[in-house]
């Protein structure tokens, strides 16, 4: 894709949020460049490159059993998206719950994400 081409930033946050709800971090990290970079603001360090991107993103769906996404809004720019959401999750024997999020994710001229920043409401 040339950077004459405008990119459907709709249809790529779309292919992106079911790569996640799909809980499959080879599908997530398919969507990223290979220098990407990943971070859970209040929660881990920054992760860069597939492996390390890979490794971050199974541990979520480690962390969270049956992740799931309820999204509230998105807000969608030239070259980003902003995801105002809620991660839900339900441990084994209790009830589903889950807390605010919020991402701000950048793509480059092939709409691959170079950068997620994920900001979220609870503490570590």
């Amino acid at each position: 894709m040339t950077t004459a081409t405008k990119l459907n930033i709709g249809a790529i946050a779309e292919r992106y949020a079911a790569a996640w709800t799909s809980r499959d971090p080879d599908a997530i990290v398919a969507m990223h460049t290979p220098d990407s970079t990943f971070q859970a603001h209040g929660r881990s360090g920054e992760v860069r490159g597939h492996a390390a991107l890979r490794e971050e993103f199974a541990r979520v769906f480690e962390r969270y059993p049956s992740f799931g996404v309820e999204t509230h809004r998105l807000l969608l720019g030239e070259k980003h998206w902003t995801l105002d959401w809620t991660l839900t999750f339900q441990p084994p024997g209790q009830d589903r719950r889950g807390f605010r999020a919020l991402d701000v994710v950048e793509v480059d001229a092939d709409g691959l994400v170079t950068r997620k920043d994920t900001f979220l409401t609870t503490p570590r």
